[in-house]
């Protein structure tokens, strides 16, 4: 299995996503993520992810290629621009989307900004696991 998670820029949910669903899959699930255009990493994507044990500080923000299209067998969108913009998969590539609003754009104090990375990261944790666990059930049926 191979999951691509697709945000706009892979500076930050999917970012997240690719850290959590490492974490959690293991070595069996190959997990890719990148975007429509590559903004570089979100330092406070990874600060509330170490906060959680999770370090993608050596993750890439990196642009999808075809190769990348290729070899998913699913791809996630995490944003509605990607999700728009989502290239033409190869067939028999199944794709998912989940609406996450961009915890880039909160505003407020620091502590505010940081309180809207934690929720996000959170809410991205629980889908993770539960598509983990969807594909898992999958797999054995």
């Amino acid at each position: 299995m191979n999951i691509l998670f697709l945000c706009t820029g892979n500076a930050c949910r999917s970012q997240m996503a690719e850290g959590w669903a490492r974490a959690l899959a293991g070595d069996s699930v190959v997990i890719q993520s990148a975007g429509i255009e590559a903004h570089g990493k979100n330092p406070r994507a990874i600060a509330v992810m170490k906060e959680a044990g999770i370090d993608i500080s050596q993750q890439q923000s990196t642009r999808v290629d075809d190769s990348m299209l290729e070899d998913a067998n699913l791809v996630v969108t995490v944003c509605g621009n990607a999700d728009e913009h989502c290239p033409v998969l190869p067939a028999g590539t199944h794709r998912e989307h989940w609406p996450l609003s961009d915890p880039a754009r909160a505003d407020g104090s620091e502590e505010q900004v940081m309180q809207v990375f934690r929720a996000s990261r959170d809410d991205i944790r629980q889908r993770v696991e539960a598509l983990l666990q969807r594909l898992a059930g999958e797999t054995q049926a």
